[in-house]
């Protein structure tokens, strides 16, 4: 097969860089992935497939970094949105779906008696941890060392606009380093309102992290100790790991639980679901956006969340993370190469061991699998869909075959 080439693409982004600053901002820069080897605009989605600009197909691994969870375009996503769309989408005040998704999302998940709506992962990370301050009149807010929550100040991986009394009142700790809690905790005793935390490490460019046992449920008993407000962030892996919330999964039931990516397979809704003892605080804490009532997402929401359920979409895609695994791992050691493979298998990631965090390798492979139409990313986790099927993970080894093959011809095993 010839590689695949980008003309069309490489002109739009010409015209981007000289009316948006960089062309293409923030974690969707091409500037992170392997220089001449992806497209930098795409065209259109269908399934676990992708096309671009210049008319390249790719098998989607990314999953427009996370939110496509039964696959672009799902018909029964469509209609329902399409359904809304006809009536309207943004009004002076919610629609009747407004309280039909937040029942839905109640009734699904164990711990929760109540939930907000927004846009953005960033939005309902930092809104939890408003809540647990003014719910707990302290200042103070402990995250793991790294971690990723979002873009606005408190909690920004870039630190370009950032001021130091922005993080004045974020203390940190270890992933799955339960003394480096307790520490964090008793130098900072009655003033930390809440840890937010995600239900395993994810931070990009690094090998994933999948919580040690005891781990979890010993950060819920910290804070229980303490008069915490636990956070768990599920903006990542919520409603790809179990319909309840991914702690769920790891035997840990917060005060508080952010999601966004997956919620309504690509359209734009983030949500905050709480306990009922904070649920007067949430009243309290002024929490609003233009867009936040808008009802097509919602309805997009309310029917993904219902087809992942009666589909089996989480038992689906945990099988066949396992198969692309499998192969993966296999291919590795029949060239001779050490690799790492981690995270669930949802959300897998792979490094090369002798890149130590360099990255050399996994651009080449990474470039070699989009050149030739499969989509990973060498820089963060994968995602795998409902949609994705054993024929695509069959033509993606056929490639990744070659693309180790082409690691191993320029680095050595």
């Amino acid at each position: 097969m010839k590689p695949y080439t980008f003309e069309h693409s490489d002109a739009l982004m010409e015209r981007a860089k000289k009316v948006v600053p960089g062309g293409i901002y923030g974690h969707q820069t091409p500037l992170v992935l392997t220089r001449g080897a992806y497209p930098s605009f795409f065209a259109r989605g269908e399934g676990s497939h992708v096309w671009d600009v210049d008319g390249n197909e790719y098998i989607d691994y990314m999953c427009s970094y996370g939110p496509i969870v039964l696959g672009h375009r799902h018909p029964k996503v469509e209609e329902a949105a399409r359904r809304q769309m006809d009536l309207g989408n943004c009004f002076n005040a919610p629609g009747p779906v407004w309280v039909e998704l937040a029942e839905h999302l109640v009734s699904i998940t164990p711990f929760a008696d109540w939930t907000v709506f927004a846009k953005n992962g960033s939005d309902v990370c930092t809104w939890a941890t408003e809540v647990a301050r003014h719910a707990t009149r302290r200042p103070k807010i402990a995250m793991c060392a790294g971690a990723y929550h979002g873009t606005h100040a408190w909690c920004t991986p870039m630190p370009g606009g950032v001021t130091p009394e922005d993080r004045a009142n974020v203390v940190y700790f270890r992933y799955n380093d339960l003394e480096s809690l307790r520490r964090t905790v008793e130098e900072n005793s009655g003033k930390i309102a809440g840890v937010i935390v995600s239900p395993f490490k994810h931070d990009a460019g690094h090998d994933s992290e999948l919580p040690v046992e005891g781990f979890l449920s010993g950060v819920r008993k910290i804070c229980d100790d303490n008069g915490i407000v636990l956070i768990l962030d599920d903006v990542r892996a919520g409603f790809r790991l179990h319909m309840g919330g991914s702690g769920e999964l790891f035997g840990v039931r917060p005060d508080l639980a952010t999601y966004c990516k997956a919620i309504a397979n690509g359209y734009p809704l983030a949500a905050c679901l709480g306990r009922d003892s904070l649920k007067q605080a949430a009243q309290e804490v002024f929490f609003t956006g233009s867009y936040f009532t808008s009802a097509v997402p919602m309805a997009a929401s309310l029917a993904n969340l219902k087809e992942l359920q009666a589909s089996g979409g989480i038992e689906r895609m945990r099988a066949t993370g396992e198969k692309l695994r499998t192969g993966l791992l296999a291919q590795a050691r029949s060239a001779g190469l050490e690799v790492t493979y981690s995270g669930p298998p949802a959300l897998p990631y792979m490094t090369f061991k002798a890149d130590a965090g360099h990255f050399d390798r996994a651009k080449v492979f990474c470039g070699v699998c989009s050149r030739s139409g499969v989509y990973f990313a060498p820089r963060h986790n994968w995602f795998i869909s409902a949609a994705h099927t054993e024929r695509d993970i069959e033509q993606t080894l056929n490639v990744t075959e070659q693309a180790f093959e082409a690691v191993r011809k320029q680095f050595g095993a």
